[in-house]
């Protein structure tokens, strides 16, 4: 019935009616029910029994019918992907045509035109040896000071005679100077005995960047919350130590230079030594872009610290092919590329260390190869795959991470008499001294090492250097050195195999042998005959069993 207020009639009936209804319904499912009954019909379907355990070849029997199952799965899925394609594809040539309809003339031909040029002019990839290199280049052309950077825990290994023997070359007041980064991972007797090494060629300062640097947006939504900050600016990650010794240094350099122009720095270095981080802590803010990933600047960038000094940020030297495998695992960009495995530089460093002291700083068991160490490792993290497996790959990721940023404390024993080196004299030493207030240098370096907080070498890894890595500084450089990659390699790999014996000589001559001939015939299946020695006497003698020992 519709009411007089509403646009709609009522579904309300009476009781009596929803009753009737209800049971005329019920009524009506059993005469179904019965019908179905007579006929044998019933919605009820049967289990499946299976295959009989007495049965022949049940094992072939199901997995044949798991074949056919996983057979008309994959069908349906391709017909469903079949049918979406074309959906998809129906959808865009309707949208093609309706833009191609509405779109003016003009437009559709200076869309044409820029398609053109920019096929023609294809922008250089930044990944490319080649643009690094000349980026590289292009920095240390620009810049009146050179600042290379050194990881404090291999000083040696990160310095480059490619790199230092060009900055001397281009000649003028061009200036080297060395910065020794990541002191706070490193013993300090450590850090004062390299700091004296290194300043036999160059001035050095000691520094220790921050890695808990922030963006100016995110520090004006953080500025209301003062305590937190407080905290965080007072901790060991965000402190920041040698600063006001560099930029002082720096300063003072530009105003004895009587140039109008800025002091223009350039910052080189390998990869992961703090190039970035540097440029961070000394501006205050995140000028560049930095992390624990490798080769993440690309190209050069400049930063105006003061008005009389300018920093520019350079990429990463690129570590040449011929160096030994434990240098390119920490320096090179092999990894991040896909040249080389995780593994094989996880197991790199693994030999150039103490197996005690990296028990000791993993807190892991003892082990006999690199895999069960990373097995020991992804457990420990928790690094599991589907099913509790270890993911070795990334606890390989994480271990190298440890060692190439700034987490792991690990040192290198710094050479008590060194010699200079063919590029270096005692005239071009004095040279690069000139200009620089030493004992301000010498002061700032002894209040930077009184404020940090130095681990103890007890719980520091001592590692063996492979002393300079060289580097590639040109395209004419990387063709050279593309053949001896191949031989390094080789030495490696002779160098990773056991000593032979005498008698082990013929054996391998006879397994070469083995493996030409099976080689020249593929197709057929061939098995290695192995000697095996059958001696009645020595298997009686040898599973004997001595009942005397335990029952007396």
């Amino acid at each position: 019935m519709k009411r007089p207020k509403l646009k709609k009639a009522s579904k309300r009936v009476s009781c009596a009616k929803r009753y009737k209804i209800q049971k005329k319904v019920r009524e009506h499912n059993r005469k179904l029910r019965k019908e179905a009954k007579k006929k044998g019909v019933s919605k009820r379907v049967k289990k499946d029994p299976g295959v009989p355990s007495s049965a022949p070849f049940k094992e072939e029997v199901l997995r044949e019918a798991e074949q056919r199952r996983l057979q008309i799965e994959e069908e349906k899925e391709r017909k469903r992907q079949a049918k979406k394609d074309e959906r998809a594809q129906k959808r865009k040539k309707e949208r093609e045509a309706a833009s191609k309809g509405t779109e003016p003339k003009a437009k559709k031909a200076r869309q044409d035109e820029n398609r053109k040029h920019s096929e023609k002019c294809t922008a250089p990839d930044k990944n490319s040896k080649q643009f690094l290199c000349g980026e590289l280049n292009k920095v240390i052309d620009a810049s009146d000071v050179v600042i290379e950077v050194l990881d404090a825990r291999d000083p040696l290994g990160c310095r480059c005679p490619q790199l230092e023997e060009a900055v001397l070359q281009k000649g003028g007041t061009k200036k080297l100077l060395l910065v020794l980064n990541k002191i706070d991972l490193v013993p300090k007797e450590n850090v004062q005995r390299w700091i004296q090494c290194l300043q036999r060629e160059f001035p050095v300062v000691a520094f220790k960047a921050s890695t808990h640097i922030r963006d100016k947006t995110v520090q004006a939504k953080k500025s209301r919350i003062v305590a937190s900050n407080e905290v965080l600016d007072k901790s060991r990650g965000a402190t920041c130590f040698g600063s006001s010794c560099l930029t002082e240094l720096l300063t003072s350099y530009a105003a004895n230079a009587e140039n109008e122009a800025a002091l223009r720095v350039g910052i080189v270095g390998f990869p992961n030594v703090g190039k970035s981080s540097l440029i961070n802590s000394m501006k205050g803010i995140l000028a560049c872009n930095s992390g624990v990933k490798r080769g993440i600047t690309k190209s050069m960038q400049e930063v105006h610290i003061l008005k009389n000094v300018k920093l520019m940020d350079s990429p990463g030297v690129v570590a040449s092919p011929s160096n030994p495998p434990a240098s390119m695992a920490l320096r090179s960009l092999q990894v991040e590329e896909g040249q080389e495995n995780v593994l094989e530089a996880v197991r790199t460093l693994l030999k150039q260390c103490d197996k005690t002291q990296i028990m000791l700083q993993y807190n892991v068991p003892d082990f006999r190869n690199s895999l069960e160490f990373l097995t020991l490792f992804a457990k420990k993290r928790g690094y599991l795959q589907k099913g509790g497996v270890a993911n070795t790959e990334q606890a390989a990721t994480a271990f190298l991470d440890d060692w190439t940023g700034a987490k792991l404390s690990y040192y290198c024993k710094a050479a008590e008499k060194n010699s200079l080196p063919t590029y270096l004299s005692d005239t071009v030493v004095a040279e690069m001294q000139k200009g620089w207030d030493l004992t301000k240098l010498k002061m700032g370096n002894e209040e930077t090492l009184r404020g940090i907080r130095f681990p103890n070498q007890a719980s520091s890894i001592s590692f063996i250097s492979k002393g300079p890595t060289a580097g590639l500084l040109s395209v004419s450089d990387i063709t050279e050195e593309k053949p001896g990659a191949a031989a390094t390699a080789r030495e490696a790999v002779q160098n990773d195999e056991p000593e032979q014996t005498a008698e082990e000589p013929n054996k391998t001559e006879e397994l070469e042998k083995e493996k030409a001939s099976l080689k020249k015939e593929p197709n057929k299946v061939q098995f290695q005959s192995v000697p095996i020695d059958i001696n009645l006497s020595a298997a009686t003698t040898d599973d004997a069993y001595d009942f005397n020992m335990d029952f007396k």
